[in-house]
């Protein structure tokens, strides 16, 4: 199947529900990510609403706070998630009795240590589920990277990769949880990224 991109992300530019059921609509295998990260549950109810069973991947790097793990199963629990769990081939307790903690941004190990815990684990969910659409909470004000995308494009995989809220702003994204009286959480860190506007790879890379 051959897309219009270009026709697709005018036609859907700012109306996110519809763009969601548009991808649906394809009958492709999809699947949403979610890092559990302030306002996810927004990609995760708006996705769910169309799609109740979707296969949503969490790569779970080991290193979430204490309130981002309670507020992944809050969230899983309040919208029935079928939520599919990927995890580094080590536990966080086998690698740092290993190689020690976290390394720094600057230190030559961090690309290692992000390749383990969340590029590595993304692969094989990638290999495993073999989807043709991903959804991605993605947001233009995230990075400089983000800012250049559109909210559907095709990856060097193949997939169809569809980021409904790349244009939304913290702003709509609080008032959409209010509206549908959803759980949030602001007690996040990646130790991939480790700095808010860097990436880790995952999505330069796909």
């Amino acid at each position: 199947m051959s897309l219009d991109l270009d026709r697709i992300n005018a036609e859907f530019a700012n109306q996110p529900e519809q763009l969601v059921a548009w991808a649906l609509s394809l009958g492709k295998p999809a699947i949403c990510t979610t890092n559990f990260r302030p306002f996810e549950a927004v990609i995760l109810h708006m996705v769910t609403r169309v799609k109740p069973d979707i296969p949503v991947v969490w790569m779970d790097n080991g290193y979430n706070t204490e309130a981002t793990y309670r507020f992944a199963d809050e969230v899983t629990r309040a919208l029935d998630l079928n939520l599919i769990t990927y995890l580094p081939k080590r536990s966080r307790a086998h690698r740092e009795a290993i190689d020690g903690p976290v390394p720094g941004l600057d230190d030559p190990r961090h690309d290692a240590f992000t390749e383990e815990v969340k590029l590595e684990p993304f692969a094989r969910a990638l290999r495993e589920m073999a989807p043709s659409v991903w959804f991605t909470a993605l947001r233009a004000s995230d990075t400089a990277v983000r800012a250049q995308m559109q909210p559907v494009s095709i990856n060097q995989d193949g997939l169809i990769k569809v980021a409904p809220l790349l244009s939304w702003t913290s702003k709509d994204l609080y008032q959409y949880l209010v509206e549908h009286n959803l759980p949030n959480n602001f007690d996040y860190f990646d130790p991939t990224k480790g700095e808010e506007n860097r990436e880790c790879g995952l999505h330069t890379q796909h």
